[in-house]
C-alpha cells in the first residue's frame, strides 16, 4: 500500500479517535477532516525554517564574541539583547540549531547570557539541586 493511500484511512482513524473523546459540531466535521488531512500529509515534509533555499549568514569570530555580553546575547536577528535565546528564537520560528546553522555559529555557542546562567546555577545550588547522591541540607 503506498503513502498516499494509506493517508485517507490514518486520517479517518485520527478524526474518529478525536471525535470520540470530543463534542464536535456536525457542521465542523468537514473542516476538522480536512485539517487534519493537510497535517498529515505535511508530516513528511522539510521545516520551512531549515528550508535549504536559507542563505547562511558567516559571521567572524569577532562578531560571534561581541554579540556574548555578562548580561546579554545579542542576537543576530534584530541586534537586540536578551538573557536567553530560546524564546525569542521561538517567536522568529527557529529552533537553537537552525538558528546556529543559519549564522554560522559552533556548537557551543551559548542560549543564555553568562551571568544569568550563573544566577540560576546558584539559585539551584541553594536550593539542594545537583548535589546527586550526597545527602541535601535540611532547612
Amino acid at each position: 500500500m503506498d503513502e498516499q493511500d494509506k493517508l485517507p484511512l490514518l486520517t479517518a482513524s485520527v478524526v474518529s479517535a478525536y471525535v470520540g473523546a470530543h463534542s464536535v459540531a456536525i457542521d465542523a466535521l468537514p473542516a476538522l477532516i480536512t485539517n487534519v488531512y493537510d497535517a498529515l500529509s505535511q508530516a513528511g515534509s522539510p521545516d520551512p525554517a531549515s528550508a535549504p533555499g536559507e542563505p547562511i549568514i558567516k559571521l567572524t569570530p569577532q562578531q560571534i564574541r561581541k554579540s556574548i555580553e555578562p548580561d546579554a546575547l545579542i542576537s543576530f536577528i534584530d541586534n537586540r539583547p536578551y538573557r536567553t535565546l530560546k524564546r525569542h528564537l521561538r517567536r522568529h520560528g527557529l529552533t537553537v540549531e537552525a538558528y546556529k546553522a543559519r549564522y554560522g555559529l559552533p556548537t557551543d555557542y551559548p542560549t543564555s547570557a553568562p551571568t544569568y546562567s550563573a544566577a540560576r546555577s546558584a539559585l539551584a545550588k541553594a536550593h539542594g539541586l545537583g548535589i546527586g547522591g550526597r545527602k541535601r541540607k535540611t532547612r
